[in-house]
């Protein structure tokens, strides 16, 4: 690909030729914009102002063309050629200063054809998580990354590139903001007609901040999540010939084949895309493809017999799946799962998220276009079916937990058997089952890029994250702490092994305050003696100790009431850009949906410099403490222990304590 003439700009003089989407690509779901005439109009005005006015003429009814037939103006004829589009080495790009190379490395691996979802939409993941909302503002915001300086900082408004503004060396050099809404008006509606009309997206969490990392990341946190409910639900070391069936392996949740294989079970996944399974399957991450409910239920018996690591890829509609296995159990009396979840993208349910099981994947697609009352009656009738089937295996031993993709709260609003007397869920989010400890201990997705695109960059950052894990393991941690350490350990030291990588060289771990900041230092020292040949770019996932204020999935275990408080994630993206993020972001959306969650994230730039090295120690120090101290605050023993022991290690903190009130003393009042 030429890269400089991809950071040109946009092409207007001449204008490129109209573009034909690629047939050898998925694409997003057809939208049902719903404007008013008035509305589409400023819709095509809107998308018009990035071009000097001799083009509208030319542009505006393929600009109209487009939000008819797709729900929304994507401007294909300003698409590069997305067969090319990856992280290239940073050395190719072209740019005046290290940080814009970084950042277009970023973006572009979040739209390479193996990360994203639909990347011809500009699609990463979860469905709708745009990078940007058109092709125009992607062309313009490489050209502001390659001839930015280091006194300018750049401002990004759900996808569009506002301009460069003169700033200082210490300040972020860009500035995400997606989806931000007057919070009476953050609807599903007005969401619908906004992003129609590119006034707003949806950023995802690591979609509209350019830091996903391919289904790593997540392939991650499924593990620890299955192998921590395991060790719940069915004792230590006991989760071999044991099955977990679930549902997606689209975009993030394609990584669900591999994390049961790591896990050590045999997992059932759902997916009724069979692009999506065949792209899984050939990846090697899901081993074993079925067609029929009854071959799967073989094959799933065969395999508990046999105790086998296996990942199987069930081709058709989770509800016909769970109502197979429901059957089978009620008439034979044997309950073939243990364990079990759900990750599709019912965030958006009505827009190609979750897939009715009256329906085919191809009639759906059709239904939800052109009948959307209809579409959405049949998905909430579905999700009663799903259920219902499995509240009936959970009656007989299996355990089910929410994956906090909003399937609890899609399912209570289709008035599916969820709720308890007090109204709240029958089943835990993964957070109130395993993960909401880890993130009162401080641990969290922590991640990063080497820019080189060399593997053993990589291995080499592998190789020092280990060490500073062993260090850490033998600075007598708490219990709790050594078991995340240890499993931890053993991810890093097998990371190369199990092939993690998809688009750039990528690692992910969770990691405490004091592991990232020594991890980030070590990194930093290694580019500056030349042992990492090129920059590293750290980052995390917005689910994280800090990152993400979100009552039914991040912040489900805190109990005081705040978890409808939004204050951590807006406090923790402005105490990261006042310490050093070459780039922060701040989201409304991610994971659960659009108006139920607020999340942020950074990246940061580790050149070998004195100067990156102490900023990454700083703002990683808050990155984490933030949340801590907010769990801590809500009474969460292991916060409270973790915050306490920061205080007592790091000069500068001082953290109004949390004295928790006797319960005898409150039932008398």
């Amino acid at each position: 690909m030429d890269l400089v003439k991809l950071c040109s700009g946009l092409q207007v003089n001449p204008l490129p030729p109209p573009k034909e989407r690629s047939p050898d690509v998925a694409h997003a779901p057809n939208r049902n914009h719903n404007l008013s005439p008035d509305e589409r109009l400023q819709a095509i005005k809107n998308a018009l102002r990035y071009f000097p006015k001799g083009c509208h003429s030319e542009l505006a009814p393929e600009f109209a063309r487009e939000l008819d037939e797709f729900g929304h103006i994507y401007m294909y004829r300003f698409m590069p050629d997305t067969s090319l589009m990856r992280a290239y080495p940073i050395s190719e790009y072209k740019t005046n200063i290290v940080e814009g190379a970084a950042t277009i490395l970023m973006i572009m691996n979040n739209l390479d054809r193996r990360v994203a979802q639909f990347p011809e939409e500009l699609v990463t993941y979860g469905g709708n998580g745009q990078v940007f909302s058109n092709w125009a503002q992607f062309r313009i915001t490489l050209h502001y990354l390659s001839t930015m300086t280091n006194e300018q900082t750049l401002s990004m408004m759900s996808g569009h590139p506002a301009g460069l503004f003169p700033s200082h060396k210490r300040s972020p050099r860009v500035v995400i903001t997606n989806g931000m809404m007057i919070p009476n008006y953050s609807s599903k509606d007005m969401y619908d007609k906004l992003f129609a009309m590119g006034c707003t997206m949806y950023g995802q969490m690591t979609a509209g901040s350019y830091c996903y990392i391919g289904p790593q990341g997540i392939v991650h946190g499924t593990t620890i999540t299955v192998m921590n409910a395991g060790r719940k639900y069915l004792g230590p070391d006991n989760i071999a010939g044991k099955v977990y069936v679930t549902a997606g392996l689209g975009g993030m949740s394609g990584a669900q084949g591999k994390a049961i294989v790591i896990a050590g079970c045999i997992g059932v996944v759902a997916e009724v895309s069979r692009e999506a399974l065949d792209k899984r399957h050939a990846q090697g991450w899901i081993q074993k493809v079925v067609d029929s409910v009854d071959e799967c239920i073989e094959v799933v018996k065969k395999a508990r017999e046999e105790k086998a690591v296996l990942s199987i890829g069930f081709y058709g509609n989770v509800v016909s799946l769970w109502e197979g296995f429901a059957e089978y159990t009620e008439r034979t009396g044997e309950n073939l799962v243990e364990l079990a979840s759900d990750q599709t993208s019912l965030h958006n349910p009505f827009n190609g998220g979750y897939y009715p099981v009256q329906l085919t994947y191809e009639e759906s697609n059709v239904m939800m276009n052109q009948d959307p009352p209809q579409f959405k009656s049949l998905v909430q009738e579905s999700l009663r079916r799903h259920v219902k089937a499995v509240n009936y295996l959970c009656g007989r031993g299996m355990n089910f937990w929410d994956y906090g993709n909003a399937f609890l709260l899609e399912a209570s609003r289709a008035g599916a058997d969820v709720t308890k007397a007090d109204g709240s869920f029958i089943y835990p989010t993964y957070v109130q089952l395993t993960i909401g400890n880890v993130f009162s201990l401080g641990f969290g997705p922590f991640r990063w890029v080497c820019t080189s695109g060399k593997e053993e960059d990589l291995l080499k950052t592998d190789q020092l994250a280990a060490e500073v894990i062993r260090q850490q393991l033998e600075e007598n941690p708490s219990p709790e702490e050594e078991g995340n350490l240890r499993d931890n350990l053993t991810w890093v030291e097998k990371a190369m092994e199990n092939k993690m990588v998809v688009g750039s060289q990528a690692r992910i771990l969770y990691s405490n305050q004091a592991g990232r900041s020594r991890m980030a230092a070590a990194f930093n020292r290694a580019v500056a003696s030349g042992e990492i040949s090129a920059p590293v770019v750290l980052s995390r996932d917005h689910h994280d100790v800090s990152g993400t204020d979100s009552p039914y999935r991040e912040t489900s275990n805190i109990t005081d009431g705040s978890m409808w408080c939004a204050d951590m994630a807006v406090q923790n993206v402005i105490g990261d850009a006042l310490r050093g993020a070459t780039y922060v972001s701040i989201h409304n959306g991610g994971g659960v949906g659009w108006g139920e969650v607020m999340n942020g994230g950074f990246g940061m730039v580790l050149d070998g410099s004195d100067e990156a090295g102490e900023a990454a120690v700083s703002m990683l120090h808050w990155d984490v403490s933030n949340g801590v101290c907010r769990r801590a605050w809500a009474g969460h023993p292991l916060a409270q222990h973790a915050i306490s022991n920061t205080q007592a290690t790091v000069p500068g903190y001082n953290i109004t304590t949390c004295n928790v009130a006797d319960e005898d003393l409150l039932r008398n009042l």
